[in-house]
């Protein structure tokens, strides 16, 4: 899996602080802006301890991602307050053997890895025929699994950005699916410390909210966000 962050909104927190400062100052929108750095930074956490997000929807976030599975993008494309561009299966043919995902609970097995493995050369073998017998890529593609890897260009705003990372954070989130978040997460809290401060998991800020479902390791939970945050 690779995620990079390919671009951000231009100095994202000034920009969130001013909008969120608009609305209770007649100032021009160019006074607000060139306030300091300490003051948006006091306002700022001022309004996510107090929830107001809507002003968050100002800054956006823009992440390429590579090596993911079809399974979890699916999972992906389900969080619908963000723009999505993936790469087709329809004008993407496979003629070398396609790239995979191998779930870490497979691969600890050799025995079913070998399967796994077996099985993945069996369905590019279908497929390259099916392509040789002139079967459009877009019908040949029918035959390709859920572990064939993806890529995406993925943008949220700061808003869906922390109820992505709520959920898919979480330890009870599909382990792939996590993977991409806390890195994801991890990026933002780089390019806007400030408006990710308290982003994650439910856990982070009070009692778990997956009540019998909870792992019950919220306080480890806990140390490890708070070294991603600490992570140049």
């Amino acid at each position: 899996m690779r995620v990079t962050l390919l671009t951000t909104t231009p100095d994202p927190e000034r920009t969130v602080a001013a909008a969120a400062r608009l609305c209770y100052s007649d100032a021009s929108i160019g006074q607000l802006i060139e306030r300091s750095a300490e003051d948006h930074a006091a306002l700022l956490r001022r309004i996510l301890d107090l929830g107001h997000f809507s002003v968050l929807e100002h800054a956006s976030f823009t992440f390429g991602v590579e090596g993911v599975s079809r399974a979890c993008s699916h999972q992906l494309v389900r969080h619908r307050i963000a723009s999505y561009s993936q790469q087709s299966q329809r004008y993407v043919a496979r003629t070398q053997p396609f790239e995979a995902v191998t779930p870490p609970s497979l691969a600890e097995k050799p025995e079913l890895l070998a399967r796994y493995e077996a099985l993945l050369h069996e369905i590019h073998l279908t497929y390259r025929e099916f392509l040789d017998a002139g079967i459009p890529a877009e019908d040949a593609r029918f035959v390709l699994p859920n572990a064939a890897a993806t890529k995406l260009v993925v943008t949220m705003n700061a808003r869906a950005l922390h109820h992505f990372f709520q959920l898919r954070c979480c330890r009870r989130a599909q382990w792939e699916i996590r993977a991409m978040a806390v890195e994801m997460l991890g990026l933002c809290c780089q390019a806007a410390p400030i408006l990710f401060e308290g982003a994650g998991p439910g856990c982070l800020r009070g009692r778990c909210p997956e009540g019998a479902m909870t792992c019950g390791a919220a306080e480890q939970v806990r140390r490890e966000f708070e070294e991603l945050r600490n992570t140049p």
